[in-house]
């Protein structure tokens, strides 16, 4: 109890844990937009892992998954 007290005093933070590892996904969609939107940030850009907490092969596959689905117009680029 003590201890959980003094990591929070001194900025440390609960690893994040990568959702879609949690979920057991071999790959991750392009046409599940509700899903990648939450990686988003609300000006359409793709959030960082660090903010995130998803893990780096996992990122790269939703990189890849967010571009395709601006490509075909299921995301903005940008939004207003």
């Amino acid at each position: 109890m003590a201890n959980e007290r003094d990591n929070r005093a001194h900025g440390r933070r609960r690893r994040k844990v990568c959702q879609f590892c949690v979920d057991r996904c071999r790959s991750i969609d392009y046409k599940d937009t509700a899903r990648l939107r939450r990686f988003m940030s609300d000006r359409s850009k793709i959030l960082p892992r660090r903010t995130t907490g998803v893990c780096a092969p996992h990122q790269r596959q939703l990189m890849t998954a967010i571009k395709r689905a601006r490509q075909i117009a299921l995301l903005p680029y940008v939004t207003d």
